[in-house]
């Protein structure tokens, strides 16, 4: 059975679906295909995102935001959304599922405490994806 490919979007590919890639290649290793991209992808990752990944031991800082093309979804098994602010549509029945993620600053939240709750937030969620992509 080929590996599950699995690509992440948020609006910038600069934080949350860059999160999520980094977050899921430590949880699934070689066992699944990762991608990242953003709708409308900025020009550089979110330093306090690559901060707190790094206090996990996963370093993206090689990273880079890819906008996202249709080539990118129809590639992929399953498209996760990250937030409400980026739309995907679906190409071919491509599966798209959206995470509503924790919103810190919100709540008065902000800086490297925002982007701790951010990541384990995402984390969460993506072991929870490992364990149904494995199983």
């Amino acid at each position: 059975m080929p590996k599950p490919n699995i690509l992440f979007v948020c609006v910038k590919n600069g934080g949350k679906s860059q999160m999520a890639a980094g977050l899921m290649r430590q949880a699934a290793g070689d066992a699944v295909t990762v991608d990242s991209a953003g709708t409308k992808a900025g020009d550089k990752l979110n330093a306090l995102s690559v901060e707190s990944l790094a206090e996990a031991g996963v370093d993206i800082s090689a990273e880079r935001p890819k906008q996202l093309t249709d080539d990118l979804v129809r590639a992929a098994d399953l498209v996760v959304v990250l937030g409400g602010e980026a739309k995907v549509e679906p190409i071919d029945d491509t599966p798209v599922e959206v995470w509503e993620t924790d919103e810190p600053s919100l709540r008065g939240i902000e800086g490297m405490e925002r982007m701790r709750l951010v990541r384990d937030d995402i984390d969460t969620r993506v072991r929870a994806l490992a364990g149904r992509l494995s199983a």
